[in-house]
């Protein structure tokens, strides 16, 4: 029987993407740097920089190292501010319209978050916000609102108030219970939850005595913490009926299935572009090859379709 071209559509707190892979943020640029490299087109999206009122030097190097299985980095969120991003790299977007475009807010303050916020409001050709509460290597901000609860919901719920596009929130694993977390992102408005941003770790030098990276600690991310940020999707996917894009080391389709099958809609590549520029691509028709090898006809039917043993006795006992 011939295999059939599966239908890679899914949809994701209202906009429907051309398939489920997104470039993560802090790994592809503003987007438009990637443009002849990458067919803006062919992903389903992708999450810019963190995106902060004012531009950002970022920390001093050394501030990306190699590690076993992954990478850590301590880039500060280095950035261009509002107010050029929105003048020079928004625009040449526009020649990719089926390709949404997902901006990373950042603020060292409730205030600075809001007032990014509503100057993204006034522009075109933005598809949606992702909300950063979970960067483990700046010293305000960032990981201070996500491991807090209280600051959480605050925050959460003062940027949807604001937001005229859907609001993802990007949830710390750096936290006691990731569950508890998500319900209380999506009790405060949140339309949708990514996780999970990288863990907080650090490297040191034996024979120098130092910390590697400048900043001490940094953000640990690639293949090395997969297997956590499975976990942690599937345990929010069980406590909250918003929409989840799972990242965490995602290099091959078989690892983009799996996040699916543990509640994501949707899957963010990041690392994985360091080592190949064009992996997220790569992936996406991946993805596609293996939905049709496997007689997938619906992407989306992958989502939370995990059988448990739990599962499994219940259908079989059904059965008989």
């Amino acid at each position: 029987m011939p295999h059939v071209k599966p239908d890679m559509r899914v949809s994701l707190a209202g906009l429907e993407l051309v398939n489920p892979v997104i470039a993560a943020s802090g790994t592809f640029g503003y987007g438009i740097e990637f443009e002849e490299i990458v067919s803006l087109e062919r992903i389903g999206g992708f999450v810019t920089k963190g995106i902060s009122l004012e531009p950002m030097a970022g920390h001093t190097a050394p501030r990306i190292i190699q590690t076993a299985a992954g990478m850590l980095n301590a880039i500060g969120l280095q950035n261009v501010g509002v107010e050029d991003f929105l003048s020079r790299k928004l625009p040449p977007l526009s020649r990719y319209p089926r390709c949404k475009v997902i901006i990373n807010v950042f603020g060292h303050t409730v205030g600075e978050y809001i007032a990014v916020i509503e100057r993204l409001n006034q522009a075109e050709g933005i598809a949606a916000y992702e909300l950063n509460v979970s960067c483990p290597n700046v010293h305000a901000g960032g990981m201070a609102f996500g491991a807090d609860p209280g600051s959480l919901e605050y925050l959460v719920s003062r940027a949807k108030s604001a937001s005229m596009r859907p609001l993802i929130v990007k949830l710390s694993p750096n936290v006691t219970s990731i569950a508890n977390m998500a319900k209380i992102a999506e009790q405060a408005g949140a339309d949708a939850l990514s996780l999970t941003n990288t863990f907080l770790a650090m490297s040191i030098d034996a024979e120098t005595r130092q910390p590697r990276l400048s900043n001490v600690t940094g953000g640990l991310s690639g293949p090395a913490i997969k297997p956590i940020a499975l976990r942690m999707v599937y345990e929010a996917a069980r406590a909250v009926t918003v929409p989840i894009l799972g990242m965490g080391g995602i290099v091959t389709p078989e690892d983009a299935v799996e996040f699916l099958l543990a509640g994501a809609t949707a899957v963010q590549v990041g690392t994985a572009s360091y080592a190949d520029p064009r992996a997220v691509e790569r992936l996406a028709r991946g993805l596609e090859s293996w939905c049709r090898n496997h007689q997938v006809e619906r992407v989306a039917s992958l989502t939370r379709a995990l059988e448990t043993p739990r599962n499994k006795t219940s259908s079989e006992s059904h059965r008989g």
